[in-house]
């Protein structure tokens, strides 16, 4: 076999000028943190490898030094295509100056991109991305004005529209397992996920190029599961071993735990007793949009999404659900934060571009994911506030293909607080930022494609819920205590169409006990007189 067996510092020096490199990680799982950090400090010491290409699906990185933030030297770097940049604040800067070029695509797209790689596929097709930042229409996925080559370009396929993907050709792979063999056969066993590292390693290698794997250990050629591996030996080219277990470690909060990789946990959760505070109204109202026969269920990290979760628990109403997170796992108890992406006991794990498929092929029947900017037209921003680059994530796939998308999150920003008292909503404190504006700053949901297509989406505040309707949005309900004009109106930048059956919200909503049979129980509120 030609593999070699070298250290993450030398095997920097095989990695070329204006390389293109295809990079696997999701948060702190299965980074390679020790070539990437190796890689900054070659380019400082020596000025190489230089006028790089990177392409990742997921965002990489701990919000502070590791992953992607190695990549922060405007001569080290000429592009990255990234599905997710919030993880990476030292690239900022770079994409506000210009330095780098700067461009960001759906997770799924990219996932699956090296898949096409892999089989000399010229364009990825897909309507994932349609009416988004990310149409050619509106800015084709550029971040910045250095970004000037057209890498999605729209066509029509019997009538209808889709958006291709150009689809890269990388020469470099750099990407982790947890061990690997005398013949360079890459297993998985310690790592919580897989993402797309057999189509990255696949992609380089068939494209001509290098695969670099960091493993924690060597181990006796035929030591291994066939059925185990999951980057064969004849693609791996360099395998670089560390015994430094900070390099290692599964996800950014966790260096190991076992039941990310196990199913055979049991472990009681006790009881769940979720304060009667403003999440928790946001997340009462949320669930009561879950269906009987909603059986998988996907949330977006965040607080609210999260709550949702605790509140479905909490009213013992999650038994018959299925939880799915994008990096590929299903069932389990899905973790947030530094853990994102993972589960304690998972029911599955499948690679990210099938997760993926599964998506954009309908898969999810409701998700719950944050609001942080809402427009006249329906159109949601989660991915750039002025200079702060926080990217998509897997949030177009999932919200351009689920039934029913349920927005959550507090209807002002910046200092916000309220009390819940005696079944009524009071303001303490206005939040000194307005979310819903007339238009937003960048479209990350396309409100005029989800009602094209037939979707449920609703948009669920502390005072007030919206739908989306053919026009925009719909006040449907607002909280009990609240003052229509003062507390919704006057805190919007438009509008919106009133219900002619505006009503209450769930009076059960602001009860300290618990609600009893949470789904579908939002005709119960009573109709608004005042």
């Amino acid at each position: 076999m030609s593999v070699k067996f070298v250290d993450s510092e030398s095997v920097i020096k095989e990695i070329p000028d204006n390389a293109t490199i295809a990079l696997e990680g999701f948060l702190g799982s299965d980074v390679a943190e020790d070539v990437l950090e190796n890689l900054h400090k070659t380019y400082l010491e020596t000025g190489h490898p230089r006028n790089l290409t990177f392409y990742h699906a997921s965002g990489i990185g701990d919000g502070k030094d590791r992953g992607t933030n190695n990549l922060a030297e405007p001569d080290m770097v000429k592009r990255i295509v990234g599905g997710h940049w919030a993880l990476a604040p030292k690239l900022e800067p770079l994409v506000e100056a210009n330095k780098i070029e700067a461009y960001c695509f759906p997770q799924g797209v990219l996932s699956q991109i090296f898949r096409d790689s892999a089989a000399h596929k010229p364009l990825q097709i897909t309507r994932v991305g349609l009416g988004t930042f990310i149409d050619p229409d509106l800015q084709g996925g550029k971040l910045n004005a250095a970004a000037k080559d057209d890498l999605v370009s729209k066509i029509q396929i019997k009538g209808k529209d889709y958006l291709a993907y150009e689809v890269p050709k990388p020469n470099v792979a750099i990407l982790r397992g947890s061990y690997a063999d005398e013949d360079g056969n890459i297993t998985f066993e310690d790592e919580p996920l897989t993402l797309e590292s057999t189509a990255i390693a696949m992609a380089a290698h068939n494209n001509g190029g290098k695969v670099i794997v960091s493993v924690k250990r060597i181990v006796k050629r035929g030591s291994m599961e066939p059925k185990d591996i999951r980057i064969p030996g004849l693609l791996v080219d360099y395998v670089c071993e560390t015994d430094d277990e900070t390099m290692t470690q599964q996800s950014t909060s966790t260096v190991y735990n076992p039941d990310f990789v196990k199913a055979s946990v049991i472990r009681a959760e006790g009881a769940i007793n979720v304060p009667l505070d403003v999440k928790k109204v946001i997340a009462r109202r949320a669930a009561m949009f879950l269906e009987p026969e909603d059986r998988v269920v996907n949330y977006g990290i965040g607080k609210y999404p999260e709550t949702v979760s605790l509140v479905l628990k909490e009213e013992n109403a999650a038994d018959n659900i299925i939880t799915t997170v994008e990096p590929g796992t299903f069932g389990g108890v899905p973790l947030g934060g530094g853990d994102f992406g993972c589960a304690i006991s998972p029911q599955s794990t499948i690679d990210q571009p099938y997760m993926f498929d599964f998506y954009d092929g309908g898969g999810i029947d409701i998700t719950f994911l944050g609001l942080a900017e809402l427009d006249s037209h329906g159109n949601i921003n989660v991915s750039k506030f002025g200079p702060k680059i926080a990217g998509v994530g897997g949030f177009v796939n999932i919200t351009q293909n689920t039934k029913t998308t349920v927005y959550t999150g507090t209807f002002t920003a910046g200092g916000f607080c309220a009390d819940v008292e005696n079944g009524e909503l009071h303001i303490t404190k206005e939040g000194k930022k307005d979310k819903l504006v007339s238009d937003v700053e960048q479209i990350t949901f396309s409100g005029h494609v989800a009602y094209e297509n037939g979707q449920n989406v609703y948009y669920v505040t502390e005072r007030a819920v919206f739908k989306l309707v053919a026009d925009g949005i719909e006040l449907i309900e607002i909280a009990p205590g609240i003052n229509l004009q003062r507390d919704v109106l006057d805190h919007m930048s438009f509008t919106p169409k009133i219900s002619d059956d505006l009503k209450y919200m769930d009076a059960r909503i602001f009860a300290p006990d618990k609600m009893g049979n949470v789904e579908n129980h939002a005709s119960k509120s009573v109709a608004v007189t005042n």
